[in-house]
Order: structure tokens, then sequence, then C-alpha cells
């Protein structure tokens, strides 16, 4: 018994040994916008509170009176970041002053390291107030009290000019995130402008957990940092510890602790399979043919996909929590959205279900496939 708890005290010791330091010989600390600490990381850096060695060229950002992050487009003026994602390398901005439709119109990527990937080709159609219309979708922002404005395809605003008192008024070719092109006939530009870069190239180090940054000073070259190993040397020390101070008996202790724990999960497991909820097991379920119940992966990459902003608004269903993990939705959070029920869900947690099960987690609806 004294073993065992030995053993158990040396596990516990053993899993809070602190994480090693990263290895870049850079330290950049924390930003603060107003109220709020924002994990701003290599290639944008928070010009006043950061020093230059962590950022890159052209990804410098500022803070507003309001306590908003700003990034400065070169010709085309601020804009208010919504969230960063370090992995797909995307930010999300939109015009500080609410009309981010109007900020489309003049926005020129030319001489930023930013480019707006997917495009739409939009024709802009001014139209007297004594038009209807009901069932379009205005852009808002840029109408006014006599006249409304679409933003529409060329096909449908020569129809209509030749139809009606509307005229044509412009065109433009402007970045959308994918899960704001609503398909429509007309499009509400007033919303999140969705930018890209590829210099630096951090993607992987961001998928792995690393963080990237310069090598030396000279900022000729970057490199990826890794945060996450815990120190080798003090894990070795503290196996060391423990098989002197215990020897064999340790062995049969430790069978013991780790059958503790499975069968432990094996209980969670069962209850979160009775609950409705997809435990870490992840096991498919099969039919009595063989076959997986699930969708295929290019029906599920087809449906909505939202990075959160500050707002953490879901473009469905309002919720606070995922309802298959059951945690609560945090800002930079992806999700996805199935498009009949409109349920949301952590990407990661519903790409998983609907490949094992093929039906929304909360009202059981059968999701439809891809068309081929």
């Amino acid at each position: 018994m004294e073993d065992f708890k030995l053993l158990f005290h040396l596990l516990i010791i053993l899993y809070l040994l602190p994480p090693s330091l990263s290895s870049s010989p850079f330290d950049c600390p924390i930003s603060f916008c107003g109220s709020n600490a924002y994990s701003v990381r290599f290639p944008f850096r928070v010009v006043g509170q950061q020093p230059g060695i962590c950022g890159y060229l052209g990804f410098n950002l500022g803070c507003d009176k309001q306590g908003k992050l700003l990034l400065n487009i070169q010709n085309s003026g601020d804009f208010s970041v919504r969230a960063i994602d370090y992995r797909l390398q995307i930010i999300q901005l939109y015009d500080p002053s609410g009309c981010s439709a109007a900020r489309r119109l003049t926005l020129d990527l030319s001489g930023s390291p930013f480019w707006g990937s997917p495009t739409r080709n939009y024709t802009l159609l001014t139209c007297p107030i004594e038009v209807d219309m009901t069932g379009h979708t205005l852009v808002g922002c840029i109408s006014n009290s006599t006249h409304s404005t679409l933003a529409t395809s060329e096909r449908f605003a020569l129809a209509l000019a030749n139809q009606t008192a509307c005229r044509i008024t412009g065109s433009i070719q402007s970045p959308i995130a994918p899960y704001q092109d609503q398909g429509g006939i007309t499009s509400n530009l007033n919303m999140d402008i969705a930018l890209s870069w590829d210099d630096p190239n951090c993607k992987e180090c961001a998928t792995i957990g690393g963080i990237c940054g310069y090598t030396n000073t000279t900022k000729q070259e970057v490199a990826c940092f890794d945060n996450t190993k815990k120190s080798n040397k003090h894990q070795l020390i503290a196996v060391i510890i423990v098989s002197i101070a215990l020897g064999l008996p340790a062995i049969g202790a430790s069978i013991a602790l780790v059958c503790y724990i499975c069968k432990d999960r094996r209980t969670v497991a069962t209850w979160d399979a009775r609950n409705g909820i997809l435990g870490s097991s992840m096991v498919p379920s099969e039919t009595a043919t063989g076959m997986l119940n699930g969708l295929d992966r290019l029906t599920i990459e087809s449906y909505t996909k939202v990075i959160l902003g500050e707002s953490k608004r879901l473009p469905g269903h309002e919720e606070a929590a995922c309802s298959i993990c059951l945690t609560d939705y945090n800002v930079e959070d992806i999700v996805r959205c199935i498009p009949e029920c409109r349920h949301c869900f952590h990407a990661d947690c519903i790409d998983e279900w609907l490949r094992v099960r093929g039906t929304c987690p909360v009202c059981r609806n059968s999701p439809t496939p891809a068309s081929c």
C-alpha cells in the first residue's frame, strides 16, 4: 500500500512538471487593447506593445479609442479585426463605422501582404423606392431614403434595369468568405471581409501547436518554435527516481492504476452513449451489411463553416455550447452548421459525428447528401 501511495504521488509530480520554454530567443508579450487581452501572435504584432521583432512586415496592428484592434491596409485605410485564424491564415475584418459594403467599393490590396479568396463579381443596381424590392436583399448602408441599392449578378441587373426605373451604378469584385455567400439573387455585402496571406507560411507550425518567429535580429529567417514539449530532462529524472524507489512492486501498482483508469473511462463512454453524446473512442456504427451509416467527406465539407468572432454569433440556431462535446463556444472557434435544420457544432465534433452517424445530433434529421 505504501508503495502504491509513493507511485501515485510521483506520477502526480511527473504530470505537473512545467513545460519547457520556447526555443525562440525573443519574448513577445500578450497585447492589451482597451480592457481585453489579445493573443496576437507572429506574424502580427501590436505597435507600441510588442517589439518589432515580434511581427512581420505589413502585419502591424493598432488599438483605437474604443478598445478594438485595427489593421491598416495600404491604400484602403483602417479596418477593425474580428478574428485571426493562424491555422488557415485568414483574418476577418469589418468597417469600424459599420458599413463594410461601402469599404468593399474602394478596397485595394495592392502593396499589402493580403489577398481575398474566394472573390465574387457583383453588379450594383440602384432603384427608386417606388420599385418593389420585396424578396431581395438590400445593401442597407449604401442605400438612402429615396433609392435602394442591390448587389446582384450582371444578368439580373440588366433585366431589372430594362423593366423598371432601376439603373446600374457600378460593379465590384470583392473577397467574401464561403459561409457568407448566401447563394441568392441579391447579397448583403455589409459582412466581414475575409483576407488571407501566404508569406510567411506558418500553417503547419500553427497546426502542430507551435509559434512562428524570427530566428535572429536580422529578420532574414522564420522558423517554427515548439511550446508544447515537456522537459525531457525532468521526465528522465522522474522515471529514474520511480524505478529506483519502487522497483518491481511498482509494475504491479501501475497495472492496477491503468486498469482503474480504463474502467472509469469505459463507464464515462457508456454514459455518453446512453445520452446521445459521441464518446472519445469514436467507434463507427455499422449497418447489417457492414457499411458505415455516416456521410461522405464531400457532403460534410459542403456544409457552412464559420470562424467565430468576438460576438461568438452562430449563423444558425444560437447556442452557448456545442451539443456534442458540451464545451462553450469561444472566439476563433471553427464551427460547422447543417443546412436543413441550421444546428451548429464545433467543426471537428460534427465532422466526426456525421462520418459515423449521418444524422443531426440535436434533431436527428438526416442531412441531404451532396449532389453529383
